[in-house]
């Protein structure tokens, strides 16, 4: 029988990584170890992972990607053969308000894990980006592996640099990396700072909806666990050294969102949704719009999303209804500071 497989997924606390370590646990069973190495920030949620914890192939590290100490004791004393690197600083508002956990983590962190894979000699470094690297399309057009990276906001920027870290390591030191670019990602166990579980939060709660501007962002929406075969895809069978586009063909305005997710929960018995809507001052620098091309994707390695957003926003919405008890204690405390801190002063702008 071969050796198992060692997966390193950083950042497996957060929403994307909770989704992908139970993926790879069910998809590669009895095929594959999985170690878990996470700092726990207020994204981190080990309760996502309950259902797993005994798993004999499951383990569980908590760590900081920008520790050099941290990092070097895990490869030392874990034979490693895949990193795949979510761990990452990720919500836009945020990066606004204070950049430096971006840069520290995002690039500082991605720097340590290369300079550790090199070290150890991983067979395989996935570095998973975001489509926010291009920048702004206009009415038209999609993003491509080719657009030239155009961050605009301190988040973007810190993930745009991480990829260049990324692409200098393998024409530098020849290293075996890769590198994705998702879109906006939906599902279980998102943090319910994000669009689509805050909206859905808000209502249950009968708060504001607080929607940017006039609600006329565009977003192509890949359900997570689209996101995660497609990542395993890349990390087994990608091109060392080369870049892939991961999307969901949905494009939708954020306030087409925000009103799918009213009549569904409508349907779901919470009344009366639409009068919550209230339009908020706008984000600095905000991204009119996203829209991927995974065409690359779909040639040469036989990827494409598989679940529709009509089908997956259900799936979503159905999951913090039946989950309440996960959202509503991630809700309090230092989250709720954040909220206020942010929106306080924006509600009932125009």
């Amino acid at each position: 029988m071969s050796e198992k497989k060692v997966y390193l997924v950083t950042g497996g606390a957060g929403f994307i990584g909770v989704n992908f370590v139970k993926h790879i646990l069910k998809k590669h069973e009895n095929k594959a170890v999985v170690i878990n190495f996470d700092a726990l920030t207020y994204a981190g949620n080990l309760k996502s992972l309950a259902d797993i914890e005994k798993n004999k192939d499951y383990k569980f590290i908590k760590g900081d990607i920008s520790s050099p100490a941290d990092v070097d004791n895990l490869f030392k004393n874990h034979k490693i053969n895949y990193v795949v690197n979510f761990a990452a600083e990720s919500h836009v508002d945020r990066s606004i308000i204070d950049s430096t956990p971006f840069i520290k983590t995002n690039i500082m962190g991605t720097q340590i894990l290369l300079d550790a894979t090199r070290k150890y000699g991983v067979d395989r470094y996935l570095q998973v980006s975001t489509d926010e690297v291009y920048g702004s399309l206009g009415e038209t057009g999609l993003f491509t592996e080719e657009t030239p990276l155009a961050p605009n906001s301190p988040y973007s920027a810190s993930k745009t640099s991480a990829d260049l870290l990324v692409r200098a390591a393998y024409h530098t030191h020849k290293m075996p990396v890769l590198n994705t670019r998702c879109s906006n990602n939906y599902g279980p166990y998102q943090f319910p700072e994000k669009l689509i579980p805050l909206m859905i939060a808000n209502v249950l709660n009968k708060k504001p909806l607080p929607i940017y501007g006039k609600g006329l962002n565009v977003r192509d929406w890949l359900y997570v666990i689209d996101h995660c075969e497609a990542i395993d895809t890349v990390l087994l069978h990608g091109k060392i050294g080369e870049i892939y586009n991961i999307g969901g063909n949905n494009e939708w305005k954020n306030i087409d969102i925000v009103n799918i997710i009213i009549d569904i929960l409508e349907k779901r018995g919470y009344k009366d949704g639409k009068s919550l809507i209230n339009y908020v001052k706008d984000r600095p620098g905000h991204d009119m719009r996203y829209a991927i091309d995974s065409t690359k994707m779909q040639r040469e390695l036989g990827w494409k999303p598989s679940v529709t957003f009509e089908k997956g926003i259900e799936i979503t919405i159905d999951w913090y209804l039946e989950n309440q008890a996960w959202w509503r204690d991630i809700m309090s405390g230092e989250y709720m500071k954040y909220y206020e801190t942010n929106y306080k002063e924006k509600f009932n702008s125009k």
